[in-house]
């Protein structure tokens, strides 16, 4: 709601409306592409759980219950269920090495939007754990690789 009222300011250039996040603000970021395309037009999901029923019990379950006896919410919360919905612009970037959210969901991602024919973009960091900062150079590319992208799909300026 706080985005809609936003949009309604005059100077906002609603073609520009981004978004990004990492871990649950990853799949945030997926949510909220996916879900209202009308509004968010790109976005960076960094480590996002694409998939609730592979995310940490010990977290997931204390909020959802079991999935056994709640797995309609599981999936309906999964940004998987809804990527078929993507127009904007996605950055995705995941560690394969990340032992909090497992890469394995993020590649049930990416099949999902190859399915639906949905462009995207993906970097991928080879054993960078959830933290992506292991490895010379790690940190410093993946900040210019989210600060070009935002410059390159949402450039500052006047509308």
């Amino acid at each position: 709601m706080a985005a809609k009222k936003i949009m309604q300011w005059p100077w906002v250039d609603t073609s520009r409306i981004a978004v990004h996040g990492w871990s649950g603000g990853g799949s945030t970021t997926l949510n909220l592409l996916f879900q209202y395309p009308e509004i968010y037009k790109t976005g960076i999901a960094i480590a996002p759980v694409a998939n609730q029923l592979l995310y940490d019990n010990i977290y997931q379950e204390r909020y959802m219950g079991l999935p056994q006896e709640n797995r309609e919410d599981f999936v309906n919360g999964s940004p998987l269920s809804h990527a078929k919905n993507l127009r904007g612009n996605l950055l995705i970037v995941h560690g394969t090495g990340d032992d909090n959210v497992h890469y394995q969901g993020t590649e049930m991602l990416i099949n999902e939007l190859v399915k639906y024919d949905r462009k995207f973009q993906v970097m991928v960091y080879p054993n960078r754990t959830h933290a992506i900062n292991e490895g010379e150079g790690t940190s410093l590319h993946l900040s210019h690789l989210f600060t070009d992208y935002l410059r390159e799909h949402c450039p500052g300026g006047g509308r």
